[in-house]
């Protein structure tokens, strides 16, 4: 019997091994192929024969939307089960997807039981699942702290241990938030969702949205770089997780400019010099190669460092 497999479409490295890597550990008879863009998933495709097709949306040479399109147009690759992976959620999107022949969606950041879920789901529709079950050991399911970013990233081994968060500390009087332009821990309650403040605030630094597994976060941001963000959080039950892949949303300049910024947590540490800290310090490391995102962080650096918003080439 031929091995079930599977084609990964990321322009960002870290997001492919991520997916691979979650269902290697989940499926491990099955077969993974990758490719950088739509252009090198159109070679593949019309080489090999593949049972799936894990595609993101935003990517350089040919979109995701696009592959979709041209897969539903050829007679052996238009029945082929086509997962979205994104970070976009809005309902045109969405709608545009769906019209153009797309099986299912995983938004970003996801969670490597959604990643398993979702491929499970469709591998069963498409009647391919019940082969690569019986392959797999039987195994007890990792929850450990959440983190199933790490989880995936070392193929789900026992033998890495991740220390789980400490509580936080009970309520007590502690010296006024550092002005940030976010809701002070003591006027505004700790919950899995914090909408972002508008740009332009009184803080007049740049502000954004962090989507995490746990919520979306409000965030400031303290330094830019094409590399990476510095970001500040007000700190709540849930802690972030350092490796936990993540999506920041960065809307700038009157005319609302919206960029959707995919990576992973590189640092997390207390931002004041105190283990109840309310505020906490972020590395967030970008892993988008599309050009047209790389254009626009550029452009929010030169914006950013002209309105002295944040600190440039953090």
């Amino acid at each position: 019997m031929s091995k079930v497999s599977v084609l990964v479409v990321d322009d960002a490295p870290f997001i492919r091994d991520l997916v691979k890597k979650g269902l290697r550990s989940q499926f491990p008879g099955i077969r993974l192929e990758d490719a950088v863009d739509g252009r090198k998933a159109q070679q593949l495709l019309t080489r090999e024969r593949f049972d799936l097709i894990l595609c993101d949306w935003e990517m350089p040479e040919m979109s995701g939307l696009e592959l979709l399109t041209w897969c539903r147009a050829h007679e052996t690759l238009k029945t082929i089960p086509f997962i979205m992976v994104t970070s976009r959620g809005d309902k045109e999107n969405v709608v545009q997807a769906i019209q153009s022949g797309v099986s299912d969606f995983i938004g970003k950041p996801f969670t490597n039981e959604q990643l398993t879920n979702k491929v499970r789901k469709a591998l069963s529709r498409a009647g391919k699942l019940e082969a690569l079950v019986a392959s797999a050991p039987t195994r007890s399911v990792i929850t450990g702290t959440g983190n199933d970013s790490l989880a995936a990233l070392t193929s789900g081994r026992s033998d890495v241990k991740v220390a789980a968060p400490a509580p936080a500390p009970a309520p007590a009087p502690a010296p006024a938030a550092p002005s940030l332009g976010l809701p002070s821990p003591a006027t505004a309650a700790a919950k899995p969702v914090v909408s972002a403040a508008k740009p332009g605030a009184a803080s007049g630094r740049g502000q954004g949205q962090l989507r995490l597994s746990i919520g979306t976060m409000a965030c400031v941001i303290k330094g830019l770089s094409l590399k990476e963000a510095a970001l500040v959080v007000r700190r709540s039950e849930s802690l972030p997780q350092v490796l936990e892949s993540a999506v920041l949303d960065l809307e700038q300049g009157e005319g609302g400019e919206v960029a959707r910024l995919n990576g992973y947590l590189h640092a997390v540490a207390a931002l004041e010099p105190r283990p109840d800290s309310d505020w906490l310090q972020l590395t967030f490391r970008f892993v988008d190669r599309d050009p047209q995102k790389l254009d626009y962080l550029s452009r929010l650096i030169a914006r950013g460092t002209a309105q002295k918003h944040f600190t440039p080439g953090a």
